[in-house]
């Protein structure tokens, strides 16, 4: 009597041995490959589009249109990934006419649904982020990292010790005092050999500090000690008085007080916007103001220059399109990039919202 074969367990082993690893293989997490990736484009994203928007809010102010302020609330971005394996083998004995059969089979699903939550800027936010001035001595801190003194107060402060910079108003931009030119020079002189710089003096009763602007004569060229002796004199400060109290304001309330009444966000906006290079015939035809007219003193204590064209721009650094025009900052002006960077710089030093209002990135991955 002739035995009946046995059934070979190898291809079911081997079957199995494969279906095991595939379905290790496509278990492993989407989430964490995700964020360098995602971190850095809705980082340039983000950027380039907070750029965009605030060169176009400049634009618009030169054109007497009203500036819009869209806030990125929330970005959700969701990733699914879903895949299946099925296996099944037939054997059968070695005289079946049918054979043997195997069947493999998978299936996948990947699915990308981000969701981006914009916040207007209005009401209550926009009084109090746009049309409150900056702290003054938002100004002076910035001054003490480095920012040129001329260039900061020329765009974030309009008068200090009741000396006026340039104003804009319904009928246009209004000069300034011919002191105030001759201050922000002695301010950017005295940052420059160390004799500006800013202090915290300790509350007596309720431990609140008192923030003290300083101009020190020590260790300073002769040269120097007269032009600092020149600011206090400009200013209406004490003669060779080194500390000085800094207050909100237009004028002081004695020599020996630092009154600085700085912009608003939205004035800085209008001042930036003065120096943008519109389209003749728009002015002519009044669809634009006049600009400020600009003077070899102003080109060194801040230079902004925005370019208008019909054609879109082959090297920008940020570029947007109003009126079927193009206005952009050449890439390769510095000085216009720089400027355009403090603004960027104040703004998030006047952010004084809550934290709630900040942009929130949620990654749920399955």
């Amino acid at each position: 009597m002739r035995r009946r074969p046995k059934s070979q367990p190898a291809p079911v082993t081997r079957l199995c041995a494969f279906g095991v690893m595939a379905m290790l293989g496509a278990c492993q997490s989407v989430g964490p490959v995700t964020v360098p990736r995602d971190r850095a484009d809705y980082s340039d994203a983000i950027s380039d589009s907070w750029k965009n928007q605030m060169l176009l809010n400049i634009v618009k102010l030169r054109y007497a249109d009203v500036p819009v302020f869209v806030d990125v609330g929330q970005i959700v971005a969701g990733y699914t990934l879903e895949s299946s394996l099925n296996a099944s083998a037939q054997l059968r004995s070695s005289n079946s006419i049918l054979g043997n059969g195997t069947a493999v089979g998978a299936q996948g699903k990947y699915t990308d649904r981000p969701t981006i939550t914009y916040v207007p800027l209005t009401g209550g936010r926009f009084m109090q982020e746009l049309l409150t001035p900056i702290p003054p001595v938002a100004v002076f801190k910035a001054v003490q990292s480095g920012w040129p003194a001329d260039a900061l107060f020329w765009l974030g402060v309009t008068s200090i010790n009741g000396v006026r910079n340039v104003r804009t108003g319904p009928a246009g931009a209004l000069p300034p005092d011919p002191a105030f030119e001759r201050v922000t020079f002695l301010l950017r002189d005295a940052q420059a050999t160390g004799a500006l710089g800013i202090r915290v003096r300790p509350g007596a009763a309720d431990g609140a500090g008192a923030i003290i602007v300083t101009i020190r004569n020590r260790a300073a060229e002769p040269e120097s000690v007269a032009r600092l002796q020149e600011l206090r004199q400009a200013l209406g400060l004490r003669a060779g008085a080194e500390e000085f109290p800094l207050e909100l304001g237009d004028v002081p309330s004695g020599p020996d007080e630092l009154a600085v009444q700085s912009r608003t966000l939205f004035s800085m906006l209008q001042a930036l916007s003065l120096r943008i290079d519109v389209p003749a015939e728009h002015i002519a035809e009044g669809r634009a103001g006049a600009g400020l007219a600009p003077t070899p003193e102003q080109s060194v204590r801040l230079h902004f220059h925005v370019v208008s064209s019909t054609t879109k721009p082959k090297d920008a650094a940020v570029s947007v399109q109003y009126r079927n025009h193009y206005f952009y900052i050449d890439d390769r002006d510095l000085g216009s990039k720089r400027a355009f960077a403090m603004i960027m710089m104040l703004f998030t030093l006047a952010n004084i919202g809550p934290e709630g209002s900040l942009p929130v990135l949620t990654i749920p991955t399955g």
